[in-house]
C-alpha cells in the first residue's frame, strides 16, 4: 500500500518531481565536479607552477654556512663542492617520484677576450637509465622554461657550444653562430638567452666544459631541484626547525608526507655533505595557491548545496500545499503525522536519488572537461566522492524538506477538507 501510494504520487506529480530531480542533478553534478577536481588538482597545480623553476637548492654544507652567515657565494668563497656522481641519487629517495626535474650547477669565473666573466656549467639535458630501470629525462632546459632563446638550446653532449645571456652578448657584440675563446678553449655560440635576471650577464655551457675550464673534474657547486610538495602545516613547520623534536609517530607521518622539509631531509641523506633548502618564494607560493584553489572549490560546493536546498524547499512546499486535501484526508482517516512525513520524504528521497545518480555521472564529465581545459589532462576519479555526494544529497534533501514538514505538522484536516 505504501509503495503504491508513492508510485501514484510520483506519476501524478511528475512535473514537480522532474523539477526536483533536475535541481538535484545540477547541485550534485557541480559538487561532484568540484570535489573530484579539488582532490585531484594538487599535483596538477604544482606541475603548472613548475614553470617558475626549482623550489629546492642543494649545496655543500660549508658553502651553505658561508652564505647563511655572511651572504658570500660563488667561486673563491670556499673550495668545497658536491660530487657529480651523487646527483642521480636524488631519484633514490623515498619521494623520488615527486622529484620532477633537477640539474647540477657549477659556477665560476673565466676569461673572455681579456675580461673576466661568469660561466655556468650544467646539464642542459640529461638522459639516463637508473639502477631501478627508470628512464630519466631532466636538465636545466626543463627548469628554465621561461627563457626566451634566440638560436637553440645546448644538447647533452654539446661540449663545444655555449649559450650567452643577452646582456653579455650585447656588451661584447656576440651573435648566434660566432666563435669565441674562453680560457684558451674554442666554443661556438649556439644561442642567446633572456633570463630576466642575473644570468643574463653569464655564459652557459655543458658541465664537462665548465669542469675542464675551472679544473674541477667531477664537482658541482649546487643542485637545483623541482619537486611536487604538500603545503606545510604545523607538523611540517615544527620538523623544519628540528626533526629531532618530533615524536616517533610525528616523525613517521612527516617523513612519509611530501612536505618540502621532508624531501629536503631525504635529499641530505643521499647527497654527501649536502644541505638542501627550499626556495621559500616558490615553495610557499605553491602552497598558498593550492590552498586558495581548494578553498574556492569548497565554497562553490557549499554555495551550490545551499542553492539546491532552497530550490528543493520551494518545490516540495508547493507540492505539499497542492496536495493538502489529500494529505488532510489521510490525517482524518487516522494517519499519524510521522507516517505522512515519511511518505513525503520517501517520495522526495526517491526523486533525489534518481537525480543524484544522473548528476554524479554528469559531474564526472564536467570534471574531465575542467581537467582538459585547464590542465590538459584527465582528472582522476576519487571513489570517496561517492560517499561525500551521498551525504550531501541526503542533507540537502532533508534540509530542503523542513518547511514542507512544518506545514504538514500544522495541517488541520477539518480546515483543508472544507476548503479553508
Amino acid at each position: 500500500m505504501f509503495l503504491r501510494m508513492i508510485t501514484k504520487t510520483l506519476i501524478r506529480q511528475k512535473s514537480k518531481m522532474i523539477m526536483i530531480a533536475f535541481t538535484v542533478v545540477l547541485g550534485v553534478s557541480l559538487s561532484t565536479a568540484m570535489m573530484n577536481v579539488m582532490l585531484g588538482v594538487g599535483d596538477k597545480v604544482n606541475r603548472e607552477l613548475k614553470v617558475y623553476g626549482a623550489n629546492i637548492t642543494v649545496r655543500h654544507k660549508d658553502a651553505a654556512l658561508m652564505s647563511d652567515l655572511y651572504g658570500l657565494e660563488g667561486q673563491g668563497v670556499n673550495d668545497k663542492f658536491l660530487r657529480e656522481d651523487d646527483v642521480l641519487k636524488l631519484k633514490s629517495i623515498f619521494w623520488g617520484f615527486n622529484i620532477l626535474d633537477f640539474a647540477p650547477i657549477l659556477e665560476g669565473r673565466a676569461d673572455l677576450n681579456g675580461s673576466e666573466v661568469s660561466i655556468i656549467g650544467t646539464w642542459p639535458e640529461k638522459h639516463a637509465t637508473l639502477p631501478t630501470g627508470e628512464e630519466l629525462h631532466t636538465g636545466l632546459k626543463s627548469l628554465r622554461t621561461w627563457w626566451a632563446v634566440n638560436g637553440e638550446w645546448l644538447e647533452e653532449d654539446d661540449d663545444d657550444g655555449v649559450m650567452i645571456g643577452h646582456l653579455l652578448a650585447s656588451q661584447k657584440n656576440i651573435h648566434v653562430g660566432d666563435d669565441i675563446t674562453i680560457d684558451s678553449e674554442e666554443f661556438t655560440v649556439k644561442g642567446i638567452f633572456n633570463d630576466g635576471g642575473n644570468d643574463d650577464g653569464k655564459i652557459l655551457m655543458t658541465l664537462p666544459s665548465a669542469q675542464k675550464i675551472l679544473n674541477l673534474p667531477g664537482r658541482v657547486s649546487d643542485i637545483e631541484v623541482s619537486a611536487l610538495t604538500t603545503p606545510d602545516n604545523d607538523l611540517a613547520r615544527k620538523a623544519a626547525q628540528d626533526p629531532r623534536s618530533l615524536s616517533p609517530e610525528e616523525y613517521e607521518t612527516w617523513y612519509c608526507t611530501a612536505y618540502v622539509s621532508a624531501i629536503c631531509h631525504q635529499i641530505q641523506e643521499v647527497i654527501e655533505d649536502g644541505v638542501a633548502k627550499p626556495v621559500r618564494q616558490v615553495a610557499e607560493s605553491e602552497g598558498t595557491i593550492l590552498n586558495k584553489t581548494t578553498l574556492l572549490m569548497v565554497l562553490i560546493t557549499i554555495l551550490s548545496s545551499i542553492g539546491s536546498a532552497l530550490a528543493i524547499s520551494n518545490l516540495i512546499t508547493a507540492s505539499v500545499i497542492e496536495r493538502s486535501q489529500e494529505l488532510g484526508l489521510l490525517k482524518a482517516l487516522g494517519a499519524y503525522n510521522w507516517q505522512i512525513v515519511l511518505l513525503v520524504l520517501a517520495e522526495v528521497m526517491i526523486t533525489g536519488i534518481a537525480g543524484g545518480v544522473v548528476g554524479y555521472f554528469m559531474g564526472i564529465g564536467f570534471a574531465q572537461i575542467i581537467g582538459q581545459t585547464v590542465f590538459g589532462s584527465y582528472i582522476e576519479i576519487a571513489r570517496m566522492v561517492i560517499l561525500i555526494v551521498a551525504v550531501i544529497l541526503f542533507l540537502v534533501t532533508l534540509i530542503g524538506s523542513i518547511p514542507a514538514i512544518r506545514y504538514l505538522m500544522a495541517l488541520k484536516p477539518t480546515e483543508v477538507l472544507h476548503g479553508k
